[in-house]
């Protein structure tokens, strides 16, 4: 696997895996609250618990997945049988779900997709390890998070426009495309020949405790740090819509497209996120990132909500018209949140990266595994913490901004006692 530079056509040729699975989200997320609420009036609080299931659901499937996927030995390899089985279970299920006209069909359509989607997502990130060398691991993550961005605004934007002419164009298209991007990945990525032998390997637990037991921390520290700034993250995402509509006084509509900068800007530098990393190291790229995210969310806190909407320049599509009918604008909390988009780049690319590079090649899979179950664990435990506090303060939605900055300073805090997982040369 040795080489002087990253390969960008078989990178961009694994990230359609990671758009595949994005697209799926991105419709499942937008319209099946929906569905839950109009087709079968299932009350808010039922409905925001059904949203949780996907987490859930990966929190006890994906690790475990993962540790397999190091120890399996096939003709086609150690992960793609994983896709290949998953993928089109996946594809069904979704196709199936604006189509169940009863609750109990309906459930049993999102459970097979929630069961088929932990299956292979796992494998399919940690392809991007198994083929990319240790010092170009970054600049991969960037290629196959802008693949994923891409599957994001294709699932938002055109599933949107789909879901007008008919509520199951959205979902039929999420099917076809993860067919798509699994085909893709099947025919093009080939998984490295050192493991085609069967070799005693360590489970995820076993791992876990070797993290636990590491004398200098550095695994435990990024894993807890993962942890934190995705807990940080999760409450401006969760309920900025709601931030926008109670404290800044605008539409649910014109807060979704306030916020849609900061994942816009999180695509546009996703993959100069990873050449940073390259000249600073991943660790200063992330401390600065979770810098540039902590002032954003300070800023949003304590300036006064007109000066937040004070129009500074034209910005067609995700800028927001300050008088009905009018110009589309960028805002001054459209500039925070565009800085808190390329902070969350820097922090998000780099972190897999490090995690993987704590462990061999063969333990790739178990190790990605432990990064998603620490990221899963906050998006459940986040959003019930922050709204929580929300509901203590009498919802005063403006908490958040301040919630948000001391989680991503305890993680700066872990960081800084991190003392390996930056990139390592191949000779």
């Amino acid at each position: 696997m040795s080489s002087t530079r990253l390969n960008y056509g078989k990178t961009f040729l694994l990230g359609f895996g990671f758009f595949g699975v994005s697209v799926i989200w991105g419709v499942y997320n937008a319209f099946v609250p929906v569905f839950l609420a109009n087709k079968f009036h299932l009350a808010p609080s039922l409905i925001g618990f059904f949203m949780t299931l996907d987490n859930i659901a990966a929190l006890f499937i994906q690790p475990p997945v993962g540790a397999w996927s190091d120890r399996l030995r096939t003709p086609l390899g150690r992960r793609i049988p994983f896709i290949i089985i998953g993928a089109p279970i996946t594809a069904v299920a979704f196709g199936l779900i604006p189509i169940a006209a009863v609750l109990p069909l309906f459930v049993a359509c999102t459970s097979t997709l929630l069961l088929s989607a932990a299956l292979w997502r796992t494998p399919v990130v940690a392809l991007m390890p198994d083929i990319t060398p240790s010092e170009f691991r970054s600049q991969a993550n960037g290629v196959i998070n802008f693949m994923g961005g891409i599957g994001t605004i294709v699932a938002l934007q055109t599933g949107g426009m789909l879901y007008k002419m008919n509520t199951n164009f959205p979902f039929w298209l999420g099917s076809g495309l993860v067919l798509i991007a699994a085909l893709i990945v099947y025919l093009f990525i080939e998984e490295p020949k050192e493991y085609t032998t069967t070799e005693e390997q360590p489970g995820m637990f076993a791992s876990l405790r070797e993290v636990f037991n590491d004398p200098d921390k550095s695994g435990l520290r990024i894993l807890f740090a993962i942890f934190f700034w995705f807990v940080g993250f999760s409450a401006v995402e969760t309920f900025f819509t709601l931030y926008a509509k109670n404290h800044l006084g605008l539409n649910e509509g014109d807060g979704a497209t306030l916020l849609s900068v900061l994942p816009l800007f999180f695509v546009l530098f996703a993959i100069p996120s990873g050449f940073v990393a390259g000249k600073l190291g991943r660790k200063t790229t992330i401390m600065i990132g979770l810098i540039t995210i902590t002032l954003m969310l300070i800023l949003l806190y304590v300036t006064p909500a007109t000066a937040l909407l004070t129009g500074i320049a034209p910005l067609p599509l995700v800028g927001i018209p300050l008088v009905e009918g009018g110009t589309r604008m960028l805002t001054l909390a459209g500039v925070l949140l565009i800085l808190g988009g390329i902070g969350w780049a820097f922090i998000n690319i780099n972190s897999l990266p490090m995690i993987v590079d704590l462990t061999s090649m063969a333990r790739v899979g178990t190790f990605t595994g432990l990064y998603y179950l620490f990221s899963t664990l906050s998006a459940i435990v986040g959003p019930n913490l922050n709204g929580w506090a929300i509901q203590l303060t009498n919802n005063n939605y403006n908490i958040i901004m301040v919630i948000a900055p001391v989680f991503m300073m305890v993680a700066f805090w872990l960081m800084m006692g991190v003392k390996r997982g930056e990139a390592t040369q191949t000779n």
